[in-house]
């Protein structure tokens, strides 16, 4: 994934082109995503973990609780998925982007999709976006998958509809700041990665964010103020 981003930046610039992994670039366009899929398998890579032909939907309890792991550290993980004050630009009703932290099948409002049959069963986690660090967003799955198994999180019921429409469920953070205090709050974050990792990413969390209010002005403030003041 990192190599990819770097050799395509690489080739475009030796075209005297330029290419942006920013997450929304432009609010005319749709953002740019990283969606992660994730599975679970035997320890000799043998048989899938997730399927189960006589489950619900054909998910297995330990399916059932790693996506309800997901689910229920998917707003204090965030950060992890979307570092960057742009990042949350991509979060728009009706842009393909999931504002809701629910799941489903074949629905692309959802911030999680079930994909796949038997070995190809899989959860998709549509939050990241294309701007997100791979390490770090497999880590955050990770730690939330793990908390689910080990606490046994059954997710909430399959979502039916348009997601963006929903009320009363839990949503994907608006802005860096929102993300921050869910991060910085997380017992099960500090727990995952222990207290010296996490300090250091919650630190580069509130630096990103220091920067963007206090070290800079944006073409946008320039565009509303310049003759308002």
């Amino acid at each position: 994934h990192v190599i990819y981003k770097n050799g395509v930046k690489e080739i475009a610039a030796s075209m005297g082109r330029s290419v942006t992994f920013m997450a929304k670039w432009s609010m005319a366009e749709a953002g740019s995503s990283f969606h992660l899929h994730s599975s679970l398998w035997d320890p000799k890579r043998e048989r899938s973990l997730m399927w189960d032909e006589d489950e619900p939907h054909h998910m297995s309890e330990v399916f059932r609780h790693y996506l309800g792991g997901l689910m229920a550290t998917a707003r204090e993980m965030a950060w992890m998925f979307a570092p960057f004050v742009n990042s949350y630009k991509r979060y728009q009703l009706g842009s393909w982007a999931p504002t809701a932290i629910v799941w489903s099948h074949d629905n692309r409002t959802c911030g999680f999709r079930i994909v796949g049959e038997h070995a190809g069963s899989r959860v998709e986690c549509r939050i990241p976006g294309a701007d997100a660090n791979p390490y770090y967003a497999f880590a955050a799955t990770i730690a939330g998958g793990l908390y689910g198994i080990e606490n046994r999180i059954e997710p909430a019921e399959m979502f039916r509809g348009n997601a963006y429409a929903a009320n009363d469920v839990p949503r994907v953070p608006t802005s860096l700041h929102e993300a921050i205090d869910a991060f910085e709050g997380s017992v099960i974050a500090r727990e995952a990665f222990g207290d010296f990792a996490f300090e250091h990413l919650l630190n580069t969390a509130r630096q990103e964010q220091r920067i963007f209010d206090n070290d800079a002005v944006t073409d946008w403030e320039l565009a509303r103020y310049f003759e308002r003041g």
